[in-house]
């Protein structure tokens, strides 16, 4: 397995990984299902905030880091997201992931990785814990999906001491 910068290439792979996590888990509050191209617009504006797993030729994850709130008081805090093919959890390729994507954060100058989690997604917020993010928040009911109201988790990590 390798990790690497994301492609516009990738963003097919990207949505078939997205889209079937969005359709059938609680894991993401959205019903709306991405584009190939608005993937592939992330994959142009975010650089080398970008990132995917490729195991075999073929794409098995991905983390990318985006704005967490506007202004420019948090222009060195990022929300990220990773997400994983079912096939690829628990071989190592979240960690390898997110290591890689915290170095890319440090390198763009990010303070903090905050993580958005669903409430019904409790490995997430294991895996999380395990790479040094603590929990700062806990949001009941904000989210809404198949007629269930969802918690939101908010944990982060401090990426320097700066």
């Amino acid at each position: 397995m390798i990790v690497r910068r994301a492609e516009l290439g990738d963003a097919a792979a990207i949505a078939a990984i997205t889209n079937a996590i969005i359709r059938d888990t609680l894991v993401t509050f959205t019903t709306d299902e991405r584009t190939v191209q608005s993937i592939a617009a992330d994959i142009e504006t975010r650089g080398p905030g970008f990132l995917v797993a490729e195991s075999d030729g073929q794409v098995q994850g991905f983390a990318t880091y985006g704005p967490f709130r506007t202004g420019p008081g948090y222009a060195h805090c990022r929300e990220h997201t990773i997400q994983l093919a079912s096939e690829a959890r628990g071989q190592g390729t979240g960690r390898a992931l997110m290591a890689a994507l915290e170095g890319a954060a440090r390198a763009d100058g990010v303070h903090v990785l905050v993580a958005g989690i669903s409430s019904a997604n409790p490995d997430a917020i294991a895996f999380h814990a395990a790479l040094g993010f603590v929990q700062v928040g806990h949001m009941p009911e904000v989210g809404f999906k198949w007629g269930k109201r969802l918690d939101l988790v908010l944990m982060q990590k401090i990426l320097s001491s700066e």
